[in-house]
């Protein structure tokens, strides 16, 4: 998996479910990403990982509170979306983000690497950002 910096969509995995999520906008998507980490009892994949905090990058995006490296090009699909109907994808989000920086082989890789902190507070930031 490539990647190129601590943000959340940096990475191979994560750029590539932005993108199926652009063209195949559904809620369907972000929960069997986020249930695939949130509900995993072993060490979460580093894929599935990246892959279910995108989907809550998307999940806060919905609800009004996007990061800053939030990509462009998914805001015109987030717009059509009902935040309304998001008080799950809210709470299985935050459990989510929770799993991975508890046990995931990302979580793992960068707490080896030197950028470790800013990975741990683009995390903390993004459960903010889901209250």
């Amino acid at each position: 998996m490539g990647t190129w910096g601590y943000y959340n969509f940096d990475n191979d995995a994560a750029a590539d479910f932005a993108a199926d999520f652009r063209d195949n906008h559904s809620e369907v998507t972000l929960l069997e990403a986020l249930v695939a980490v949130a509900e995993e009892e072993e060490t979460i994949e580093a894929e599935a990982a990246s892959e279910a905090l995108a989907a809550a990058e998307i999940v806060a995006a919905i609800l009004g509170k996007p990061s800053r490296d939030f990509p462009a090009d998914l805001i015109p699909v987030i717009v059509k979306l009902d935040a309304s109907e998001s008080a799950d994808l809210r709470e299985l989000a935050q459990q989510a983000v929770q799993a991975v920086t508890n046990n995931s082989e990302l979580q793992q890789l960068w707490s080896k690497n030197e950028a470790a902190a800013d990975w741990q507070h683009t995390q903390q930031d993004l459960l903010h950002r889901l209250t």
